[in-house]
């Protein structure tokens, strides 16, 4: 919808400026009716799985792979990943703005791969430099993890709710998910300075 936004504008400009603003309100009220609904839909389970974590009952929101990128990151050591992490509306705002609490209705999607040689790659360019995601048959058990604002559903974890699936959609255990808010709320403090959230906005 947000693509077409600026041809249905040309469009309209032929037909005359109040036309275009119409079009625009509705544009704009659309979107952010659903920014909105995704959170709560999150939090309710109704959502492209319609399977949800322990503790938070979460679902993954539907729609989450064509969100904004916030930013990329490599994991060495026992995790050995790539990761994307990407924001709704909402969360994409908050971070432009550097606001230092996000709204309500954020969320904050983590995606993991594993980080490979690309053999390909590396004949094209002549020598082993090349890195990438893995197969989707070798996707790590934290394939995905989101972090769902709601003030007051989850006011006793800071604000946040939690929630980790693999590659076949199947979300964490009950004793993996009561580590999530620990983790954020006293185990960092550069996180407990921005809301709880470790991934940085990169332009």
């Amino acid at each position: 919808m947000r693509y077409a936004t600026a041809g249905v504008l040309k469009y309209c400009c032929a037909l005359g400026s109040c036309a275009a603003v119409a079009a625009l309100a509705v544009h704009v009220t659309k979107s952010a009716a659903e920014s909105s609904s995704e959170a709560r839909a999150a939090a309710e389970g109704g959502t492209a799985s319609g399977t949800v974590v322990p503790v938070f009952g979460i679902g993954i929101p539907a729609g989450y792979r064509d969100w904004k990128l916030i930013a990329v990151a490599r994991e060495k050591g026992n995790l050995n990943d790539i990761r994307a992490t990407l924001g709704n509306d909402p969360a994409i705002r908050a971070y432009r703005e550097r606001a230092a609490v996000f709204p309500d209705g954020s969320i904050i999607a983590r995606i993991a791969w594993t980080y490979v040689a690309s053999p390909d790659n590396d004949k094209v360019l002549g020598k082993p430099q090349s890195f990438v995601a893995g197969s989707p048959a070798g996707l790590p058990d934290w394939y995905l993890e989101f972090m769902v604002k709601d003030s007051k559903k989850y006011a006793a974890t800071g604000g946040w709710g939690y929630a980790q699936f693999d590659k076949d959609g199947k979300p964490a255990d009950e004793a993996l998910m009561k580590t999530c808010a620990p983790c954020h709320q006293t185990g960092n403090r550069i996180a407990h300075a921005h809301d709880f959230v470790f991934s940085r906005y990169t332009p």
